[in-house]
């Protein structure tokens, strides 16, 4: 073995010999002699990387230096050499100034793919694994195995690029020490196939919160995707960070993500709005929405669902609860990285949103009352505006109502409850269910309202109720045939049942009767699983009513 220490720089030829003769280091002779070059062999690699790393192209690369594939190639499979000190990640990142991100032709496709091919044998453990009869001389002689040998030089590996990265992030202005963007993505489309990899994540994170000085996105797209689809699957687990980062850089990635939670809202059986809580929770978009861009896309895609619905009530419930956990993450931030309230709505009238966005809980109950005739005083100025003329400015304002739908089941409750001036709450309610007023419809579903409103009103103190006295009440929703006029009167209705004293002993009765001769089994669950929610959260005094509630929410579980 020729074991001359004065070696030339790049002196591609010497070095190919030499990895020639030491093949994959199998006998006692080759792994002295390995090792005895091996301080020379980093330093070689690492000056051949700040070589090529300055290039302009793969291609050019190749040109200068035509032995390089050969070379690399063959030390990515000798263990000795990708064991020592960052060997392992030199030859990485040698590889990747070698990747073309926008190959041209045949013989780039083909380089691309054995490149990659390199890379995973790199990073993946398993792949070492299966040469265990190949490198357990030498394994073995570290009195590892050989999957514990691998794994650490996973984690080595990983935390020395975490650290390359993270440094060159934070020098970014110092332009010949810095990473190129190239490298960069060729490093982000490496890691695809090893994504689910656990000592990969580290790297993954890094990745995703690593910008470089580029405007344009560095990362690959198949990179975030991958890492989406694993997030999503719940095969990998990121920082929220990590997570925001990537669905601010690839809104495919954020839109994805809220398909998957509607899907997920909408195909298991959850019992209450604690569930649905916890489920979004666990997606992180509640959280994430507290950055203006990624709530204004998500609440983008709840709006287009809501008409793809015709607004059922589900989707509304759904979004409300959505609505309160971002409100709470909101109010959570950091004051000095808290965005302004316009940010999250721009195009709306701010003092209608600050209203609206006011949570129940922050205000003295006693205080409802004249907050709810503040909202809809607003509300009522807005939509009588000759500006709003049309229906998608109407349908926007609805919208931004339907976000916080809290302060419309209040409405409903404390038009029974409290003092208050019916005739802006019930305006309220009727705006909600009927927002358009073409051919005079949501005069005429106020006038309705008002007239349950007063008929309730009458009964609301009677300790001996039967359901033939609210026969008048029940006609208007099972005799009705516009579906605005039968949900408030099926609102108005239910929060009678729940909070008047004789209301109790026909509740059972009356929703059964309701809900067999109409359809709105969903629309009454879905108003006692937002009434339970919120008792859960603010209380009730009355616990006549809150049992009641929880016997309503059984039975009508069996039949939604």
């Amino acid at each position: 073995m020729d074991q001359d220490n004065t070696v030339p720089k790049l002196n591609f030829g010497y070095w190919l010999d030499k990895a020639i003769e030491w093949g994959q280091a199998t006998t006692l002779e080759s792994q002295k002699d390995v090792c005895l070059h091996l301080p020379q062999l980093q330093e070689f690699l690492h000056q051949l990387y700040e070589t090529i790393k300055h290039l302009q192209s793969s291609t050019v690369a190749i040109q200068q230096f035509p032995l390089i594939g050969q070379l690399l190639g063959r030390l990515c499979w000798n263990p000795f050499v990708i064991g020592y000190d960052e060997s392992q990640k030199t030859l990485m990142w040698c590889l990747c100034c070698l990747y073309s991100s926008e190959p041209q032709s045949t013989v780039e496709l083909k380089a691309n793919s054995w490149i990659r091919s390199l890379l995973c044998h790199l990073l993946s453990s398993s792949k070492w694994e299966s040469n265990e009869a190949e490198t357990s001389t030498f394994v073995s002689a570290l009195g590892y195995t050989s999957a514990d040998y691998y794994c650490h030089l996973v984690k080595n590996m990983v935390v020395s690029l975490v650290t390359e990265l993270r440094e060159n992030q934070f020098n970014g202005l110092n332009i010949q020490g810095s990473i190129s963007a190239s490298h960069v993505n060729a490093v982000s489309i490496f890691c695809v196939p090893l994504i689910t990899l656990p000592d990969l994540t580290p790297l993954l994170e890094t990745l995703l919160l690593y910008h470089g000085g580029s405007s344009k996105e560095i990362l690959s797209s198949e990179f975030l995707e991958a890492v989406n689809e694993a997030f999503l699957k719940k095969k990998i687990s990121l920082p929220e960070s990590a997570v925001f980062s990537l669905w601010l850089r690839h809104l495919p990635s954020l839109e994805k993500a809220t398909l998957h939670l509607l899907d997920q809202l909408f195909s298991i059986q959850l019992n209450s709005l604690e569930e649905v809580a916890c489920v979004m929770k666990d997606s992180l978009l509640p959280q994430a929405a507290s950055h203006p861009a990624i709530f204004r896309i998500v609440n983008e895609i709840f709006k287009n669902a809501l008409m793809e619905t015709d607004g059922t009530s589900g989707v509304t419930t759904i979004i409300q609860v959505f609505t309160q956990l971002f409100l709470q993450a909101h109010q959570n931030e950091n004051k000095q990285h808290k965005f302004p309230l316009k940010a999250y709505f721009p195009y709306h009238h701010q003092p209608l949103v600050r209203g609206l966005v006011r949570r129940p809980s922050e205000l003295p109950t006693s205080y409802w009352s004249q907050h709810l005739k503040h909202i809809s005083d607003m509300l009522k100025e807005l939509v009588e505006d000759t500006n709003v003329s049309s229906l998608t400015d109407l349908f926007e304002i609805w919208f931004l109502v339907a976000c916080f739908g809290e302060w419309l089941d209040i409405a409903a409750e404390q038009l029974l409850k409290a003092a208050v001036e019916p005739d802006a709450v019930l305006w309220l309610l009727a705006f909600y269910y009927c927002p358009k007023n073409e051919n005079q419809q949501r005069t005429q579903t106020m006038v309705e309202a008002q007239a349950v409103y007063s008929h309730l009103m009458m009964l609301f103190s009677c300790t001996d109720l039967s359901l033939k006295d609210l026969e008048a009440a029940v006609h208007r929703i099972t005799g009705i045939e516009q579906c605005w006029n039968q949900c408030l009167t099926t609102h108005l209705l239910t929060n009678f049942l729940l909070f008047s004293h004789g209301g109790h002993k026909i509740a059972q009765e009356c929703i059964y009767h309701i809900t067999k001769t109409t359809d709105t089994s969903k629309e009454v669950y879905n108003l006692l699983t937002r009434t339970a929610y919120r008792f859960n959260h603010s209380g009730e005094e009355n616990q006549r009513t809150v049992k009641l509630l929880n016997e309503l929410l059984q039975k009508l579980t069996l039949k939604v």
